[in-house]
């Protein structure tokens, strides 16, 4: 007997039809969809290409550029445009946002290739993605949207095959990577309650830079848990996501260097911390920032702002947020 697992365009044909949406969706996903791809493609020949080095150059964040950061960046560009659902994108590796079609439905806020110190050594890395809607009922301001104002975001992970997508008010989805090149087999994701499987995911080389509140939490409480940290927030995510926990991308306020001291945060709030943030809250988490605010009610002032990140089980985020309020 043949076995036919339901794909993920098919999952998403009767979601938009369920609630009698339109197909423009359907459209865009599918060049999210062929972008990662192509993405994983350039990944898994990288070696044999001579495409997992360092470009030689510098981008908008002041951050060194490997080359698949580059293409990862055209391809989804590319993508995106053919698309022709697209009015304007946000790419961690373009400094301004990069204007599509004016008649567009969507706003897409992206980092191509997440946790690209990896890249040389074959180890995961991330496509991360924010979706929202144009303003349907008048003229579009092109105003930058806050996470709260996502109808989707999502996340690959490559070259593990794995896509985690979260539709608003409709649940977090993971769906592997079949022998056809399609994502199949949707599994609805909650973290769990089980505290025994909780990881706390961190950067530790920086734990002694962090504010002494968040140190001091850390030595109490990190011994509960199992600590994991792979280095791109797309895989620690990853795993999160299926454990439950916290991931901590904490302020950086005591480092000798103080040019290395970054107190708004390192991540990029649109395209990093928003998309992970939608997909926990739709896993049944929650997820703040330093100052204990809800990472999706910040509203961006500039489309690469940065910010601290606390991300995982709600009661856990709970505690932190009563932490950074002492």
């Amino acid at each position: 007997m043949i076995e036919f697992e339901l794909t993920f365009m098919d999952f998403l044909l009767e979601h938009q039809e369920r609630h009698g949406r339109t197909y423009h969706f359907l459209i865009l996903m599918n060049s999210i969809l062929n972008a990662a791809k192509r993405i994983q493609h350039f990944y898994l020949t990288g070696a044999l290409r001579g495409n997992l080095g360092p470009a030689g150059c510098i981008n908008v964040q002041g951050e060194k550029t490997m080359k698949l950061d580059q293409i990862a960046n055209e391809v989804v560009k590319n993508y995106l445009f053919r698309s022709g659902r697209v009015i304007e994108a946000i790419s961690e590796e373009e400094e301004k946002p990069v204007l599509m079609n004016p008649s567009g439905r969507y706003f897409v806020y992206f980092d191509p290739l997440d946790g690209s110190s990896n890249i040389p050594h074959n180890l995961p890395v991330g496509f991360l993605f924010g979706i929202a809607k144009r303003n349907l009922e008048g003229p579009e301001d092109n105003h930058l949207r806050a996470g709260q104002e996502y109808i989707a975001a999502g996340m690959f992970v490559i070259p593990t095959g794995t896509f985690t997508i979260a539709l608003k008010d409709a649940g977090c989805w993971r769906f592997h990577i079949d022998e056809t090149m399609n994502y199949v087999k949707p599994i609805k994701l909650e973290l769990p309650n089980d505290q025994k499987k909780w990881e706390l995911s961190y950067n530790s080389a920086h734990r002694y830079y962090y504010d002494h509140r968040i140190k001091d939490w850390l030595e109490k409480n990190e011994k509960k848990y199992q600590f994991r940290y792979l280095g791109a927030l797309a895989g620690d995510f990853h795993r999160i996501l299926t454990n439950g926990g916290l991931f901590l991308y904490p302020a950086i306020v005591n480092h000798p260097d103080p040019g290395k001291n970054y107190p708004n945060g390192k991540l990029r709030l649109m395209y990093e911390a928003a998309v992970v943030s939608f997909m926990c809250q739709e896993a049944g988490g929650s997820a703040v920032d330093e100052k204990g605010q809800s990472i999706l009610a910040i509203q961006p002032q500039q489309p690469h702002q940065r910010t601290a990140l606390y991300l995982g089980s709600k009661e856990l985020v709970d505690e932190i947020t009563e932490v950074l309020s002492s």
